[in-house]
């Protein structure tokens, strides 16, 4: 058997040139440096590219504004019901929606996180720039989260200009919410087989100003998507039907 060294010796120019390349002259790759806040900052060498395809253009087409509708609210205050009933409502009158769903997200892009503060907080993050995307293509994007820590949901609202962010608060009691429980979420946390879970384990932080509030626990379906769709006729969201 024949065995071959390599001398360290003869590794050193090699190791030299590695590092000019790398240190000397480093390539446009992405670097991560975390803030004051513990937030990542990701810096590219990448420019926002302008299409000529416009927002503007989008919703002239469309007939309608494009906004994010952000329905938050305890777990069993009924926000992915009313958002899917209010977009039945919108695609009947022929607007281009899309509903983002707490649980549907979690299947695939946020499939990753849990539910300790800072996964809540990293879930809301992606759906706000999920949603900012989707208003810059005309559409109207209905979110319906718990996003229980108020500067989370601040934050998203942050990333669109003024007027194109809703926060809808679907008001509903815990105890109504826990009677209930459509899902049987509140009898496991009760249990302690659920850790952080809002209401219980986890605290919910109510809106302080939501451009709408609508009050589940005595309003019915009908009433509370007839009241959101008012609101987006006086906003201007969407025309007014002739009748």
């Amino acid at each position: 058997m024949v065995i071959s060294y390599i001398h360290l010796g003869s590794l050193l120019p090699l190791a030299l040139k590695c590092f000019k390349i790398l240190y000397l002259n480093p390539p446009p790759f992405t670097f991560q440096q975390q803030d004051s806040e513990g937030y990542i900052a990701v810096e590219k060498n990448i420019v926002w590219h302008h299409a000529t395809v416009t927002r503007e253009r989008r919703e002239k087409l469309n007939k309608h504004r494009a906004k994010v509708l952000w329905f938050t609210g305890l777990s069993g205050s009924g926000k992915s019901t009313l958002a899917h009933a209010l977009e039945e409502e919108l695609h009947q009158r022929g607007c281009r929606t899309y509903v983002f769903d707490g649980d549907n997200v979690r299947h695939g892009l946020c499939g990753d996180l849990g539910f300790s503060v800072q996964d809540r907080t990293e879930n809301i993050r992606r759906i706000g720039e999920m949603a900012k995307l989707f208003v810059d293509a005309g559409v109207i994007a209905l979110t319906a989260f718990i996003s229980p820590i108020r500067e989370d949901r601040d934050r998203a609202r942050s990333l669109l200009p003024h007027g194109d962010f809703l926060e809808v608060y679907v008001k509903c009691s815990l105890e109504k919410c826990e009677e209930r429980d459509v899902k049987g979420l509140y009898k496991r946390a009760r249990a302690g087989e659920i850790p952080e879970f809002t209401g219980i384990s986890s605290p919910y932080e109510e809106p302080l100003m939501p451009e709408v509030v609508i009050d589940t626990e005595f309003d019915a379906l009908d009433e509370s998507v007839a009241k959101m769709i008012k609101a987006l006729e006086e906003r201007g969201i969407i025309p007014n039907r002739v009748v």
